[in-house]
């Protein structure tokens, strides 16, 4: 468990640098989106590492990994987005920005944790296909609770699917540094 703990910590670092570094050249534009926007973001770059996967060859130079790291970003954005609700034209500081980051990625690991308790780190044995899989049902799932105005009766809400939107895409790119997938 603890090297899971270390190499999820590294793939987290690797894309809030990411994160910060474009938060720092185009402030939070990202605030503007909406909730299926968030989920379009997500969908496109899911569908493409699906269609990579699929076709085994791709054309622009945007490896599957930068897909990967694109999709924890956005499940970070997406989570922001329910806290802070309203989405608009809002600059955020860069030390807001930063603090919320590491809120949402501290309870995403804090859940991963309970998970792998639970499950046994069974996602390392899992395919980076499923993983793309299992991101696009997540995708479904918000944009059904979007369409009933956010409302679930028995199931986990928006915030729930994120984190393990989150998660899948942290797991990949666990897996593709060890040279797995």
């Amino acid at each position: 468990m603890s090297n899971t703990n270390t190499q999820y910590d590294e793939a987290i670092k690797n894309c809030k640098d990411i994160f910060i570094k474009k938060t720092k050249d185009y402030g939070t534009a990202w605030r503007v989106l909406r909730p299926i926007s968030v989920v379009d973001q997500i969908f496109i770059k899911a569908l493409r590492i699906r269609t990579i996967q699929d076709k085994k060859t791709q054309m622009v130079d945007d490896d599957i990994t930068s897909e990967f790291k694109g999709i924890v970003n956005y499940a970070v954005i997406g989570l922001i987005q329910l806290e802070l609700n309203n989405p608009q034209i809002d600059e955020l500081p860069v030390e807001q920005v930063n603090g919320l980051y590491e809120k949402y990625v501290k309870f995403c690991k804090d859940t991963m944790l309970e998970k792998n308790h639970d499950y046994g780190e069974a996602w390392r044995d899992m395919s980076q296909e499923s993983f793309a899989d299992l991101i696009l049902m997540k995708l479904q799932r918000i944009k059904q609770i979007l369409a009933n105005d956010g409302k679930t009766l028995i199931s986990e809400g928006i915030d729930a699917n994120y984190v393990d939107i989150l998660n899948y895409s942290v797991f990949a790119l666990v897996l593709m540094e060890e040279g797995k997938h």
